[in-house]
């Protein structure tokens, strides 16, 4: 029997299956470029487990008509203000590169606006807040932000090799990297809930010790995970990733 998703009204939230019972929650954060639809796979393979719900953030897929945000903390609180508000103590935020800065800011709000915490975030491709790298990717022009986008080699060739393609992703991928470029919180922000954080050991964009330095962000427990793999680690290592996300979120023997 197919079962309703209660966000099926929300531009921002994707669930592609839903859950039928109360289960651990896990919202994902895709990264720059990235759709809601990079988190299928976990979805499915969590599907009965978990309730996992993608964020589509404007400027893309079935948003591609709305402009997209140009600033982390506003992305974060459209988001905010979408997901739902009971049990946090089940939920969990995963968010990938850029999604893990728009992860930990929701975060954030959680505990100011609401007095309650997630029960953890999962950072994964993305430096500690504090780590500031003074990158202007997206003031460049074309060419050279499409070479950066290749060079992490997380977006198919085929995309740019087409020139309709190209003029409706560029100015999405251009404003998602002004966001997490310009992105840089005041002194060393911390939440309450335990951060895990995640990283490939050939990643260009985060040093394995720039993501260690994620443990100054929480005031609850803090562990690095090393995979084996560039800044997309992510996609051949799926398998792994998932096991160790199971692991956290789930609740023994399920």
């Amino acid at each position: 029997m197919s079962v309703t998703s209660p966000y099926s009204a929300s531009n921002w939230l994707r669930d592609f299956h839903p859950a039928d019972r109360a289960v651990p929650r896990m919202i994902c954060f895709p990264h720059a470029g990235g759709a809601a639809s990079y988190y299928f796979p976990v979805s499915r393979a969590l599907s009965g487990k978990a309730e996992v719900l993608a964020i589509q953030y404007p400027g893309r897929q079935d948003r591609h008509t709305e402009r997209p945000l140009t600033d982390i903390h506003a992305l974060a609180a459209r988001v905010f203000g979408e997901l739902p508000q009971e049990g946090l103590d089940r939920t969990w935020l995963f968010g990938h590169s850029m999604g893990a800065a728009i992860a930990f800011e929701v975060a954030r709000l959680m505990e100011g606006e609401l007095g309650r915490s997630p029960a953890g975030i999962i950072v994964s491709g993305r430096r500690a807040p504090s780590r500031f790298r003074g990158e202007t990717v997206h003031r460049q022009d074309d060419e050279a932000l499409i070479a950066s986008v290749k060079a992490l080699s997380g977006t198919d060739p085929a995309v740019f090799a087409d020139a309709e393609t190209r003029r409706l992703v560029l100015p999405t991928l251009r404003a998602d990297y002004q966001a997490i470029e310009t992105y840089r919180p005041a002194g060393t922000p911390r939440i309450a809930c335990p951060i895990h954080a995640f990283v490939g050991d050939a990643d260009p964009l985060t040093t394995v010790e720039e993501a260690d330095d994620w443990r100054a962000h929480t005031e609850g427990t803090f562990a690095l995970r090393v995979f084996q793999g560039n800044h997309f680690y992510l996609t051949p290592r799926a398998g792994e990733v998932i096991a160790e996300i199971s692991r956290l979120i789930l609740p023994t023997g399920v």
